[in-house]
């Protein structure tokens, strides 16, 4: 067998290197902005269990197949996939899915480099005292002002990505992870700081109770979907950014051991990012369900009636655009990798002729929120359109592509010695990848197009009875996949 695990020119330094990278991809807006309030709306602790359990049934194993795919094809997700898949004896068609995760990062990044300029603005108002009102409905029309400046707004982004650019374009180890190894642990102190002061503030036992009291009256079937596809896209799957950072791992660090602790890593970021904001929200008498708004508009509200208030909003903010970068900077890999890597450009030329193209078209996406607000088609903006795209369609479709892939198509010897499970272990993950994880990305697919109405709570006998057949059907299938394969 002809194996395609040639390393590049960079590596991690070590697995640490790799955990704090994807850890920072991975935490995001997601799940400092996202992920408290989808669970005020969802009902607290019940969703975190569900979100717990998606994780390691959905999350998990694809995020391990994306990995395993990237070290083992030492590339960008297009040239990675095609090597693995040719080594399996599979036709380049196939490397499609490396097409789709790359842009599907780009175009993410597009209209996400606005939503950081938010954080990164927020964090200039909290230090100039642009913040300052006496209801959630003067903190909107602060939010509503900002926006429909095109030139305060497109000042933002442009600086989110010429931040991105520069230190993407300074390389793996001096860049990118060089980056990661201070902001990370800099995110969780000062959101440890934000704990210690929740503790003090008359709030943290509701906020503890509300996080950890699980009870499944609150948690509709919505709630159960919601969860299902947070635990997918908080890990960053599917948009190159994962695949593209496995790449640089070096051989011998076992990539179970690496996906755990990174699932670990974002999970216990998410709890942190509740016990922080939960206290001030339940202390000043606030809804948590508020919605999108809570971080923007809820928050800053609050932090004007605390004692030292002005102080812990800089330190919320300045840890939300720290987050908001880690993202972006991975984002961006992929496509840096696959101009480096195919086309012959230094990583420096990569990058910014990369952030060119990319200033232009999340220019045009700030533009859907001021003066190119009526520029619509089929009912949405750029921004929108954007948005939809990649969370909607590509983002589902290349993690059910790639789960199987890696479950059905492509020889079974290559994630053996990519993830160097024992034989019970690797059983058991490759039953997860074949059927698991995606009748969960159809289950989000068929909900997020609105095909159907699922009922999860009253339907469960009947999708346990679809993945019984699925499983039978697909063990049926899969010898004479194996041997089209061989």
């Amino acid at each position: 067998m002809t194996t395609t695990n040639t390393p590049p020119k960079t590596l991690w330094l070590g697995r640490w290197g790799f955990v704090l990278a994807a850890t920072g991809s991975a935490v995001g807006l997601g799940n400092i902005w996202k992920f408290p309030y989808i669970t005020g709306e969802f009902g607290g602790g019940a969703f975190v269990l569900v979100y717990l359990a998606c994780i390691l049934a959905v999350g998990v194993p694809i995020m391990m197949v994306e990995i395993s795919f990237g070290r083992r094809g030492r590339g960008s997700p297009i040239d990675a996939i095609r090597r693995v898949v040719h080594e399996s004896g599979r036709g380049s068609f196939w490397s499609i899915f490396g097409w789709m995760a790359m842009l599907c990062g780009f175009m993410i990044l597009s209209f996400y480099v606005v939503v950081a300029g938010w954080s990164f603005s927020y964090l200039w108002k909290m230090l100039s005292g642009g913040l300052a009102g006496n209801s959630v409905d003067d903190m909107a029309a602060i939010f509503a002002a900002n926006n429909a400046n095109p030139f305060t707004l497109g000042a933002w982004s442009t600086l989110v990505t010429v931040l991105t650019m520069f230190i993407v374009g300074k390389g793996v180890q001096a860049g990118i992870e060089k980056s990661v190894s201070w902001m990370m642990p800099g995110m969780v102190i000062m959101l440890g700081i934000l704990i210690g002061y929740g503790a003090f503030s008359g709030g943290f036992a509701d906020a503890w109770s509300f996080l950890f009291s699980f009870n499944t009256e609150g948690l509709s079937s919505e709630g159960l979907l919601a969860a299902l596809g947070h635990a997918f896209f908080t890990l960053s799957l599917a948009s190159g950014a994962i695949l593209t950072y496995g790449s640089y791992l070096p051989d011998g660090h076992s990539i179970a051991r690496t996906t755990f602790s990174v699932a670990i890593a974002d999970t216990v970021v998410a709890l942190m990012a509740g016990l922080a904001i939960f206290p001030i929200i339940f202390a000043n008498g606030m809804n948590p369900g508020e919605g999108p708004g809570l971080i923007f508009m809820s928050l800053p509200l609050a932090f004007q009636a605390m004692p030292f208030g002005t102080l812990f909003g800089i330190l919320f903010f300045l840890m939300l655009s720290m987050a908001a970068l880690t993202s972006s900077i991975s984002m961006i890999e992929a496509t840096v990798a696959w101009l480096t890597g195919s086309k012959g450009m230094t990583r420096k030329q990569a990058s910014w002729g990369v952030g060119i193209v990319l200033w232009l078209v999340s220019t045009l996406a700030m533009l859907s929120f001021n003066i190119g607000a009526d520029w619509s088609l089929a009912g949405r903006n750029l921004f929108g359109w954007l948005d939809y795209l990649t969370s909607r369609w590509m983002m589902p479709l290349g993690g059910l592509g790639m789960a199987l892939m890696a479950g059905f198509l492509l020889r079974n010897e290559i994630f053996r010695e990519e993830l160097g499970l024992s034989r019970a272990q690797h059983m058991l993950w490759l039953f997860m990848v074949r059927y698991v994880s995606p009748l969960g990305i159809v289950l989000i697919f068929i909900d997020a197009l609105g095909l159907a109405t699922l009922q999860v709570g009253t339907q469960w006998p009947w999708l346990l009875a679809l993945l019984v057949l699925v499983t039978v059907v697909g063990e049926l299938a899969s010898p004479r996949l194996r041997h089209q394969a061989s």
